[in-house]
Order: structure tokens, then C-alpha cells, then sequence
């Protein structure tokens, strides 16, 4: 087993906080015991090689990130978010959205729970009015792994089991005892996308509703608030933003309106 050094260590904490804004300076047995083997399955001594490889080469880079990534979900995870899209924002939007147009993005999608649980969640609310309206639902995340699950739409009976049975009945097809795939009629609802939240959001006014849930964990004080004053120039005025409930928004440092645990909105 390759085992990694202290100065190593700092190396890649440092890299990976400048390039995704991840703050991995606690997580040093993590790091050690993901890439590891990888390091010696590819012939290298060291993990200062194997960082090298890692600058020079965008494939080589895209597993790295899927390998330091944690990605833990299920479906209707934090179901008070769900409560008030249902029950504050959908019915408010039908009555004063002329346009019956809702951009809803998922941000730090992880496998696709969220973001599929958001389109079955819409479905189900407006039912045979669905098709007046233009419903985009936007899914990013930055492991690409990750986002190849989503796509497939493959779950087990455990990440479902908190979804109530007539979402099951209506929205899965049964595959087996354990396994689950999400109806075409719903994933044609969401676009995945690959995306760094480090990135710029050129979109402007765009969303009425971002979920940006358990993913700021990963993020140090600095980088929350730059992530937070950029989804806020991407909300519309009236739009929602939704966190996790262990996380925690500055209120100084933010526009943003609390409006209650882990919800808040720009006027």
C-alpha cells in the first residue's frame, strides 16, 4: 500500500480546495484509502506522482474526482423541503406564473435521487395539467460516475422505501426484489449535466428553486459565500434556495431572505 506523507497530504488538500472548492484538510485517512491501490495498480510510488498525472490529463482528472467525491442519498431525503415546494411554492406559481414556466435546479445531484424526486413531486401536482406548462429540471453534479447512475435511473428498494407507495406504484418499474428504474415519462424531465459549483453560473434570474442540500459540508466559510452570492444572481426575484438543515448560511454575507430551517429567498 502506497501511503501518503504529510507534505502530500497538504499538496492535495490545497489542490483540491483552489480547483472544487472541497475542503478535504481533515480527511486525511480518506484520501490515503481511495486512491491507494489505484496509485499502485498505475506503476507509481507516490502520490505526488500520481498528482502530476492528475494535472496533465483531464481523464486522468475526472476519476480522481470520482474517487474523492461522497455521494450519499435517497429519495425524498429532508421531506419538509418537499412539503413546501407542494404546498407554498407549486400552488403559488400556478396562480401567478403566466408564462407556466419553472426552471428548478438540483445542484450536487449525487446519483439522481433528488432531482427525480423533485419531477415526480412536480407530476404529482399538477397531474393532467402537466402538460401546460415547460418544466425544466436541471442536474448537476461534478463526478461524472455519479451522473451515469442517474442517467440509468437504477435504484435499490432501500433508497425508495421513504417515497409514499403510490409514488413507487406510478413512477418505478420493478426489475427485481431489490431493484427499481425510474419511468421514462419522469426522467424526461431533468437534464444531467457535469458542473463545478467553483465554475461561474453565467445564468441570471433564471431559477425559481435551487437545492444546494448537504453539499456545503464540504466547503470552507470563504467558499460557501461565494457559492451562495453566485446562486443568488442565478435565482429569479420571488425564488427559492433550499440546504441542507445541518447546514448553515451566513445571513451577513448573503441577500437572501431566511424564511424558515434550511429554506430562504430572494425578494
Amino acid at each position: 500500500m502506497v501511503r501518503i506523507t504529510d507534505n502530500e497530504f497538504l499538496e492535495y488538500v490545497k489542490y483540491i480546495n483552489k480547483n472544487y472548492g472541497i475542503d478535504l484538510s481533515k480527511k486525511k485517512i480518506l484520501i490515503e484509502g481511495r486512491l491507494s491501490n489505484l496509485i499502485e495498480k498505475k506503476g507509481m510510488n507516490s502520490f505526488y506522482q500520481y498528482l502530476r498525472s492528475v494535472k496533465n490529463n483531464d481523464v486522468e482528472e475526472t476519476m480522481f474526482v470520482n474517487k474523492l467525491t461522497t455521494n450519499y442519498t435517497y429519495f425524498y431525503r429532508e421531506e419538509k423541503h418537499f412539503q413546501y415546494l407542494t404546498e407554498t411554492i407549486l400552488p403559488y406559481e400556478e396562480k401567478n406564473n403566466k408564462a407556466k414556466i419553472l426552471n428548478i435546479w438540483s445542484a450536487g445531484c449525487s446519483s439522481g435521487e433528488e432531482p427525480y424526486t423533485i419531477a415526480m413531486i412536480l407530476d404529482d401536482y399538477f397531474k393532467f395539467r402537466i402538460n401546460q406548462w415547460k418544466i425544466r429540471i436541471y442536474a448537476t453534479d461534478i463526478s461524472e460516475n455519479v451522473l451515469l447512475k442517474a442517467r440509468e435511473g437504477i435504484y435499490s428498494k432501500d433508497s425508495i422505501c421513504k417515497l409514499p407507495d403510490s409514488f413507487i406504484k406510478r413512477y418505478f418499474i420493478k426489475l427485481d426484489d431489490n431493484k427499481y428504474q425510474v419511468v421514462p415519462e419522469i426522467k424526461n424531465y431533468v437534464r444531467f449535466k457535469t458542473s463545478n459549483l467553483m465554475a461561474p453560473i453565467l445564468e441570471k434570474n433564471r431559477y425559481h428553486v435551487i437545492f444546494l442540500r448537504n453539499v456545503m459540508i464540504y466547503f470552507d466559510i470563504e467558499t460557501k459565500n461565494k457559492i451562495i452570492n453566485k446562486l443568488y444572481n442565478a435565482t429569479r426575484s420571488g425564488g427559492y434556495l433550499m440546504i441542507g438543515h445541518a447546514e448553515i448560511i451566513q445571513r451577513e454575507q448573503s441577500k437572501y431572505l431566511y424564511i424558515k430551517p434550511a429554506i430562504y429567498k430572494k425578494e
